[in-house]
Parts: C-alpha cells; sequence; structure tokens
C-alpha cells in the first residue's frame, strides 16, 4: 500500500541555490581608492587619496553654454541615438588638435569613448584572453590593473627607476613573457607623476616594432605641464605608428563628469573596438559629445588649460615645500613637471597601509602605494594628489599628515 503525502496549495516551494557569479567577478576585488575614499568623503578631512580635478577651476559657465546651445539649436539631433563610433563634429576637432601636437591624425583614426577607462575595458576585450600576458609600468595606474586583471590577464612588472620604465629590462621580459601588450603612461604618470624621457620613448617603440608588441600610451595628464618641454607622444615614434593605441580625455581639461575620452589606433584593431563597444553601450551620449563639440569652437581650451595649469602649479609647489616636516626623515618623493600626483617613499621600516587608519584619524588622507604595484609591493611607498585643495588647505593637510605619521610611529 502506497501512502501519499499531501502538500497545502499555500506551502513555500523550497528555493534552488542561484547559478554562481562569473569567475572573474568573483575573482576580481574592489578598488582599494574607492574604498579608501568611501572611508575619507567626511568634509572636515583634507583627502589627498582622490585623483579629483579641482571643481571651482571648472569652466562651468562655458560648458553650461554648449550644452545650451545645442539643445536649443539642434535639440533632436543632441536627444538621439548616435554612431559608435562617435559625432564626426567631435572627432574632427580632436583630430585636430591631435595633429596640431604633432601626430597626423583624421576623425576616421578616432573611436570616441565613454571615458577612457572604458577605451581601456575595450581594448582588453579586443586583444586579450585569458592567460595572456600584459606588461605595465612599476607601480602602475590601479584601475588599468582592475581591467587587466579582469581580462583574465597574466600582468608582469617592468622594472624601473626615477626616470620611469628600463628599456633594456622591457626588451629581456619582451623577450621572455611574449606579451599581448605594453601598457604605459609616460606622461605624469599615475601614480608617481614621472614622465618618460625622449630616448626611452623611443627604445620602447623600436623594442615593440622589432618584437611584435601592442603599446597602449594613456596620455589623460600631458597638457597639464607646469616647467620644462613637451616631450613627444610614443605614438609619433618611428616603428611604433601602426603598433600604438594612444588614449586621450577630457576628465582632466574640461571635466570629469562629462564622461568623454576617446582612443587613436590603427584601423583593424578600432574597428575591433567599435564592434566591442556596440554591445557595452552603443554609443557614448549623443548630448555630451555635440556640448563638447561646441565648446571646443566657441571657447579657447588651451587657454583654459593653462590657468588650469598655472594653478596646479602653484599647489604642486606647496606641497612640495611641506613634504620634508611632513614625512619622516629619510624619505624621498617625485617632484613632477605637471599632472596630479607626488609619489613618496618612506624609510624601510614603514607601512604605509598600516599607517593609514591614524592618519585618517588625524583627518587627513593619502593613497598607499601598495596597490598600484602588479608584482611584489613597495609598501613603505605613497601617492598625494595635489590638485583638489588650495594651497592653504595643503599646508594644513601636510601639517595633520606629519603629526599623523609621528603618532602612529611612536604607538607601533
Amino acid at each position: 500500500m502506497t501512502v501519499t503525502e499531501t502538500v497545502p496549495d499555500n506551502a513555500p516551494v523550497p528555493a534552488a541555490p542561484l547559478p554562481p557569479l562569473a569567475a572573474r567577478a568573483r575573482s576580481t576585488g574592489g578598488s582599494p581608492v574607492r574604498d579608501i575614499l568611501a572611508v575619507t568623503a567626511r568634509p572636515e578631512v583634507i583627502n589627498f587619496a582622490g585623483g579629483l580635478p579641482a571643481p571651482e577651476l571648472f569652466d562651468a559657465e562655458g560648458i553650461a553654454d554648449a550644452y545650451r546651445a545645442v539643445l536649443t539649436e539642434t535639440p533632436a539631433r543632441a536627444l538621439q541615438y548616435s554612431t559608435t563610433e562617435g559625432e564626426p563634429a567631435l572627432r574632427a576637432a580632436l583630430a585636430a588638435r591631435t595633429t596640431a601636437r604633432g601626430l597626423a591624425t583624421d576623425a576616421d583614426d578616432l573611436l570616441v569613448t565613454t571615458g577612457s577607462q572604458q577605451a581601456l575595458s575595450l581594448l582588453a576585450t579586443a586583444l586579450l584572453e585569458p592567460g595572456d600576458t600584459v606588461l605595465v609600468e612599476d607601480p602602475c595606474y590601479l584601475a588599468a590593473l582592475q581591467v587587466f586583471g579582469f581580462a583574465g590577464a597574466r600582468v608582469v612588472a617592468v622594472p624601473g627607476d626615477e626616470h620611469g620604465m628600463d628599456p633594456a629590462a622591457l626588451e629581456e621580459l619582451v623577450v621572455r613573457e611574449r606579451p599581448k601588450l605594453l601598457y604605459t603612461v609616460p606622461t605624469f604618470s599615475n601614480p608617481t607623476g614621472r614622465t618618460l624621457p625622449a630616448d626611452r620613448r623611443a627604445a620602447v617603440a623600436e623594442t615593440a616594432a622589432r618584437r611584435g608588441v601592442w603599446i597602449v600610451e594613456d596620455d589623460p595628464y600631458g597638457e597639464l605641464r607646469f616647467e620644462g618641454e613637451r616631450v613627444p607622444w610614443i605614438a609619433s615614434c618611428d616603428g611604433a605608428r601602426d603598433r600604438t593605441v594612444l588614449l586621450g580625455s577630457f576628465s582632466k581639461v574640461m571635466a570629469p563628469g562629462l564622461r568623454l575620452g576617446w582612443l587613436r589606433a590603427p584601423a583593424g584593431l578600432r574597428r575591433a573596438c567599435a564592434v566591442t563597444k556596440q554591445a557595452v553601450d552603443l554609443h557614448t551620449p549623443t548630448v555630451n559629445q555635440l556640448a563638447a563639440a561646441r565648446y571646443l569652437a566657441d571657447r579657447d581650451l588651451d587657454a583654459h588649460v593653462a590657468r588650469v595649469a598655472a594653478a596646479y602649479g602653484a599647489r604642486r609647489d606647496a606641497m612640495l615645500a611641506g613634504l620634508a616636516d611632513a614625512l619622516p626623515a629619510g624619505s624621498a618623493w617625485t617632484r613632477p613637471e605637471g599632472g596630479m600626483f607626488v609619489w613618496a617613499r618612506l624609510p624601510e621600516r614603514y607601512d604605509t597601509t598600516a599607517l593609514l587608519p591614524e592618519v585618517v584619524r588625524h583627518d587627513v588622507a593619502y593613497v598607499p602605494g601598495a596597490p598600484f604595484h602588479a608584482g611584489e609591493p613597495d609598501r613603505a611607498t605613497l601617492r598625494l594628489c595635489f590638485v583638489t585643495q588650495t594651497p592653504d588647505e595643503i599646508a594644513e593637510g601636510l601639517r595633520r599628515l606629519g603629526e599623523g605619521l609621528r603618532t602612529a610611529s611612536d604607538e607601533s
């Protein structure tokens, strides 16, 4: 005899477990910098951690005028879908600016992206298979490390010195590791602020040409020069033109909220990135592109950048003037000719990650250097952004930093 157990109609059905997240999502952590920014968001904190442009220096009036113009004169176009490659007017203006800076460029050489960070993601998708090797500077832009890690790449750091990446070490690694690409921020690097000299750029280009390697040259800070002479792009070096992708952005020279970047790449790779972008977001917002193009037509962006660079130069000077008193004896730091960052190294016994909580209790913050390293981290390093605060605020922030480091050192 079989006994059948009845289940009430209103009884809950046991839920089956959901499929797991993709392996790439499970293996990729959050951004240490974003985590730090969340902790230091209190208004009383003088925050040297974020790479944030100074908002009081945005040309808010000029940008607002550009948006009003396109929404008044061409609202149907501004609010409509656009082409994946980008608005022709913006691409033409960007091509003209790039050509004027020594790299002959047509509008069709460019793909407009939703910030240069998207350009990096598109390139990783178009170029990298899981397990491929990517070479990077040491230390390296943190979000680039995240992109390459998310793509499943094996990331290998190229050793360097106070002048940046060592071309001889690069040559050895290319031969040994057979990488797909080299990623570099050669001008006012994030995080170090260093600029790779022209002779090293030529050597990098020669190695890439001879060994068959893509170069991704990221240049978000190059226009923010305070002193010294401009160094030509690697993309303009002989032998590198058919294998270098140049990334640009309006985030540091116009406003990051526009989320406008671009990549200049050889035709085949550029088409692959455009197809990838179609799958990601179809296109970068039309109204933002048209407003940026109108701004470039109606305003003098170069004059605006010159004013911003002058202010940033004064802020850099304020930071450099106070570091000797703020950092422990035996520390060393870079003296950037432009950009947004100073990189400092404390004596060997200091661990800037362990010290940070005590420093934050003094209402000041920095970014520890360890996350910027693809290989063995240098735990005595830290990054300081000098552009967000005024010179007086920088002086006060460095006073707090000195107190926090001394207190943490006394307690350890």
